[in-house]
């Protein structure tokens, strides 16, 4: 039974990460692409992740595949931001796109947002 949950993990993660990896050449822009690349490629490790853990015996072993997700679930999420931030700032957004903007001037007008009235 565990050998099951550990090959569907393995085959759910590499499935997850072939589609970041697919979403990294098919998406048009720096924002959607910067999801392709944090979203599901870090659920797709995290489930890679899981099903080796379920078949490693060694404790040292497990203890490396913890620490290596819990670095996955750290710099993922941190980097994307702040490559996002750095792609808006040095204009390669295109912000008439975006629904809300909470970096634009300080003024506190937000471009094209969506806030409701």
């Amino acid at each position: 039974m565990i050998d099951i949950l550990a090959g569907t993990c393995l085959i759910l993660g590499s499935l997850l990460a072939l589609v970041a990896g697919i979403g990294l050449v098919r998406f048009p822009d720096v924002l959607t692409r910067m999801h392709a690349a944090t979203k599901p490629q870090t659920l797709g490790i995290l489930l890679v992740l899981l099903g080796l853990a379920l078949r490693v015996e060694d404790r040292s072993t497990l203890t490396v595949i913890g620490v290596a997700a819990v670095f996955q679930l750290v710099t993922a999420p941190v980097s994307a931001h702040m490559l996002g931030r750095a792609a808006l700032r040095a204009g390669h957004i295109d912000r008439t796109r975006l629904t809300r903007d909470d970096l634009s001037d300080e003024s506190g007008e937000s471009g094209e947002s969506g806030e409701s009235a």
